[in-house]
């Protein structure tokens, strides 16, 4: 303990405190928030595509050094680090946002009861999750970003702040991003914009009883790249598990039987069909019990995070520098008030004040474990659906026991959820902020500003945003699933309505336990379980690309650049998706402007395969270019 305080005590940012350098400048809000909303619309999609997001630090610190230094020909590690700043609270609260909302749609599209979120209503609702993370964090950084210096390691927080020092030197990185972005953009209207291949790949098995397949998409390779090759696998083996072990066993043993949720008989089923009506939910079941587990493993990590967090509320410093100067408690504690009376007096947020009390409660207690969790394990691992989980079975619970049921008890509980899955990204995106401020030697209270301004903006244009993707797709479709919402969705239902088929819910739980005496990560096992195999089947490519590269010993800085190059991917298909839902709502004709440039995919599915493969080697070729220096 002591060696770690002195390692605390002894560390000098690259930036001194004595010394005072460009932060919030109109710059580097005007491009903050920019980023915000582009990364906040590009995870977004690609959240309810694949039920994952991406950390936006790194490619909007590259991008912010590519524009700031190469084309404004200005020099301040510092402006670049509030660039990435407020431009990562976008993906944050989107993030958020998109995990938990859409199951109100989706409740909108089933019953006429039911009215979507309107546009002021999912403004105030992602505005109120995004600023509570920002002051909930605000006593929590001394104890985890300063006295554990050296102890969490922050994996995203210390790679970003390489990426700004890596700058200095020049700002070369930012092509690989935009090579990335490029190349993702122009594959993905060729696939899904003039449709010449067909996204989505997929072939029967009959012999086996089931079916195989893979959604040939760049931003899927790129996560499984970013995750590495282990949570990839991971995530490969829940569908193995779901599509070749348990398909073939309903589809061998069902025969003609009808069983609920199904309305047909098994045997008239596909593949697709049974994963529909009976596999999604044994990875429900996984999922939950999934994140419950590791909420409860966690449990000493939260018992001492929250003593350090007290010990913080009364600590006055005799010396306060530039780099330890917070928001002022008073002002925090007065926003927190502000933002749960207007929670539970506006109407556009149908939240109670049972519903507010636990906001407060449940709010902090889980932006406490996202800020330790990124500590040990980075955003990537965050378990912020199953902190989700476990909020809306509570809260649920609870309303439902003090006569908030139907339809507004519904409606309720997934707001409440959706604030508090804002709060728990929010206060992990922003830990790992200010510890790249921490170390870069940016001034913690103006990283806070930055954060609301991200926040402000990401809130404001998130609405616009969902509303865009239902109005082109509709959630729960086969191009946005909304694989985490739809997870909520059924949560609710199950605990007020009891229309969850417990049976198989019980079933993924016992999964669940089983890979936990294994001794192995529950949460990617299920979230493979979970989603079709088409999603973890190219996310597992990516991963063995970079599985390969390190048993090549391809070097750090090789590595590196796969790493920018995959954001990229990700953020040029999530960029080109959001374009296209433009199309898709663009009235032409009989039809939209998406229906006139349908070619209908007459390269098929070995097309797609093909095209595929030629990502795979880009992304070899982007990371093999590079030489160690």
């Amino acid at each position: 303990m002591n060696n770690q305080k002195n390692e605390a005590a002894d560390f000098k940012p690259y930036v001194p405190a004595d010394k005072v350098l460009p932060e919030i400048t109109v710059t580097s809000v005007i491009l903050g928030v920019i980023l915000a909303v582009v990364f906040g619309a590009a995870n977004a999609y690609l959240g309810l595509r694949v039920g994952m997001t991406v950390s936006a630090s790194i490619p909007a610190a590259v991008i912010s050094m590519g524009i700031i230094r190469r084309v404004l020909k200005r020099d301040s590690i510092l402006e670049n680090n509030m660039v990435q700043t407020i431009g990562s609270a976008g993906e944050s609260l989107a993030a958020g946002a998109i995990f938990t909302l859409p199951a109100i749609f989706m409740w909108a599209q089933e019953s006429s009861e039911v009215k979507a979120p309107s546009f002021l209503a999912i403004t105030l609702i992602a505005l109120a999750g995004g600023l509570l993370g920002v002051f909930f964090m605000v006593p929590l950084r001394t104890a985890l970003i300063v006295e554990e210096h050296g102890v969490l390691p922050f994996p995203e927080g210390f790679a970003c702040a390489e990426v700004l020092l890596a700058g200095e030197e020049g700002g070369d990185k930012s092509k690989t991003v935009f090579s990335g972005l490029g190349i993702a953009a122009v594959y993905k209207f060729i696939a899904d914009g003039i449709c010449l291949f067909p996204s989505e790949i997929h072939w029967e098995i009959p012999a086996l009883r089931t079916g195989f397949g893979a959604d040939v998409l760049p931003a899927l390779a790129g996560v499984g790249y970013i995750c590495g090759r282990k949570i990839s696998s991971y995530m490969f083996a829940g569908g193995i598990l779901g599509w070749f072990v348990l398909i073939p066993l309903l589809s061998l043993f069902g025969g003609d039987a009808i069983m609920a949720p199904a309305s047909d008989p098994i045997s008239s089923l596909d593949s697709f069909g049974i994963w529909s009506s009976y596999i999604r939910y044994i990875g429900a079941g996984a999922v939950a019990a999934g994140g419950i587990i590791s909420l409860i493993k966690s449990l000493p990590t939260i018992v001492q995070t929250f003593y350090k967090a007290m010990q913080g509320f009364g600590h006055k410093s005799s010396e306060i520098t530039r780099t330890s100067r917070d928001l002022p408690m008073p002002a925090v504690l007065g926003g927190v008030l502000v933002l749960i009376l207007m929670i539970w007096i506006m109407p556009a947020i149908p939240v109670s004040l049972i519903g507010a009390v636990i906001i407060v409660v449940f709010g902090f207690f889980f932006a406490a474990v996202s800020s330790r969790m990124v500590g040990l394990v980075g955003s990537s691992n965050n378990p912020v659906s199953g902190m989700a989980i476990a909020t809306l079975l509570i809260a649920t619970s609870l309303l439902k026991a003090t006569g908030h049921t139907g339809v507004a008890g519904m409606t309720s509980a997934i707001c409440i959820g959706t604030i508090i899955c804002i709060v728990s990204a929010m206060a992990g995106d922003m830990s790992q902020d200010l510890k790249t401020g921490y170390i870069v030697g940016a001034t913690p209270v103006k990283q806070q500003y930055g954060e609301i301004i991200g926040s402000v903006a990401a809130a404001i244009a998130i609405g616009g945003i969902m509303y865009l993707l239902n109005s082109a797709w509709g959630y729960g479709s086969a191009e946005l699933p909304a694989p985490q919402a739809t997870l909520m969705k059924l949560v609710v239902e199950g605990v007020m309505g009891g229309t969850l088929p417990w049976a198989l819910v019980f079933t993924g739980i016992g999964i669940a336990i089983v890979i936990e005496v294994l001794g192995l990560p529950i949460l990617p096992v299920a979230i493979g379980l979970y989603l079709p195999i088409h999603l973890s089947t190219p996310i597992f490519a990516g991963g063995m690309v970079r599985w390969f590269l390190e048993k090549r010993n391809a070097g750090k800085d090789r590595l590196e650049h796969g790493t920018l190059f995959s954001s990229g991917l990700i953020a040029g298909e999530g960029l080109v998706g959001i374009l296209l839902a433009v199309f898709a709502v663009i009235p032409a004709g009989s039809g939209s402007l998406g229906d006139v440039i349908n070619l209908g995919g007459p390269l098929g599915n070995i097309g797609g395969l093909l095209f595929f493969i030629v990502i795979i080697i880009s992304l070899f070729f982007f990371t093999r270019i590079r030489k160690d220096q």
